[in-house]
C-alpha cells in the first residue's frame, strides 16, 4: 500500500512542477515580492496537502502562535524535502539559504529564483559563509524573514550534525530574533528512499529567541539544545544519547 500510495504521490508531485510552473511562471516576475511569494506558494500549499491526502500523513503543527509580526532568522533541523516545502508557507515571505545546484533545475528552479534566495556554491565554503551573512543581513532588512538549516545538509533521523553558527550571527548582526522549528518529516518522508511512510508528522514551534546583546555562540547553544530536546520528544527513532554530533562543513 505504501508502494502505491507513493507512486500516487509522485504522479501528482510532477504533474504539479509543469502545470504550476506554466500557469504561475509567466506571471510571477510582474508582481512586487509579496504578491510573488503568495502566487508561487500556492504550489507549496498544494504539494504539503498531495502528501497528507495520498501518503496518509496526519500533521501536528504546534506553536504557530510564537510566530512573530516581523522579520526573523528561521533555525530547524533538516531532514528530508518537505521540510524545505513546507517552512517557505510557514511564515511568508520568507528567504531560504540553500545550495545554487537547486536554481539549475528546470522550471522548479525557475520558481526558486524569482524569490530571491541565497544560493551557495557549496565547493566554497569560505566565500558561501560570507555570501550568507553579507546577503542574509540584507534580506531581513528588506523585510524578509531567512530560513537556515544550521545543520549544512540532510540528517537522517536518530543522527546528530553539528550546528553552524551563521544563522545566529545573521540574527544578532540585524537584531532580529531567532525562531527555533524541529519537526520529525525524515521519518514520514525518507531523505534517501522514495517510499512514503504513514503516520503522524509533528512540527513544533518554539518561541523567538532574543539575540539583543548576546552572542551568536549564546544563541546558537540556546537554539540547539531546544531543537534537540523537542526531537526527543517527537521523533519516533530513538535520537543519540550522549553522542557527539558528526563535524562536517557547513554554512546553513
Amino acid at each position: 500500500m505504501n508502494v502505491l500510495r507513493s507512486l500516487l504521490f509522485y504522479v501528482g508531485y510532477f504533474l504539479a512542477i509543469f502545470v504550476f510552473g506554466a500557469l504561475l511562471l509567466p506571471v510571477a516576475p510582474l508582481l512586487a515580492l509579496p504578491a510573488r511569494y503568495r502566487l508561487l506558494n500556492r504550489y507549496n500549499h498544494f504539494i504539503t496537502a498531495w502528501f497528507r491526502w495520498t501518503c496518509g500523513v496526519t500533521y501536528r503543527v504546534s506553536g504557530r502562535e510564537h510566530l512573530p509580526p516581523g522579520p526573523c532568522v528561521i533555525l530547524a533541523n533538516h531532514q528530508c524535502e518537505w521540510e524545505t516545502i513546507f517552512l517557505q508557507i510557514l511564515k511568508p515571505p520568507v528567504c531560504t539559504v540553500l545550495k545554487q545546484e537547486l536554481l539549475r533545475i528546470p522550471v522548479f528552479g525557475w520558481g526558486l529564483r524569482l524569490l530571491h534566495p541565497i544560493a551557495l556554491d557549496r565547493s566554497k565554503p569560505a566565500r558561501a559563509m560570507r555570501q550568507v551573512l553579507s546577503q542574509g543581513v540584507v534580506r531581513l532588512q528588506e523585510g524578509l524573514s531567512v530560513l537556515i538549516f544550521p545543520e549544512g545538509t540532510r540528517v537522517e533521523p536518530g543522527q546528530r550534525r553539528r550546528y553552524n553558527k551563521s544563522g545566529a550571527v545573521i540574527a544578532c548582526r540585524a537584531g532580529v530574533p531567532v525562531l527555533p522549528v524541529a519537526h520529525n518529516a525524515g521519518e514520514r518522508w525518507p531523505g534517501r528512499h522514495w517510499v512514503k511512510n504513514p503516520g503522524v508528522l509533528n512540527v513544533v514551534v518554539g518561541e523567538p529567541i532574543d539575540t539583543a546583546g548576546r552572542t551568536p555562540e549564546e544563541v546558537l547553544v540556546e537554539v540547539e539544545a531546544w531543537i534537540e530536546a523537542r526531537l526527543a520528544e517527537i521523533s519516533e527513532v530513538p535520537r543519540p544519547v550522549d553522542a557527539k554530533p558528526e563535524v562536517g562543513a557547513s554554512t546553513g
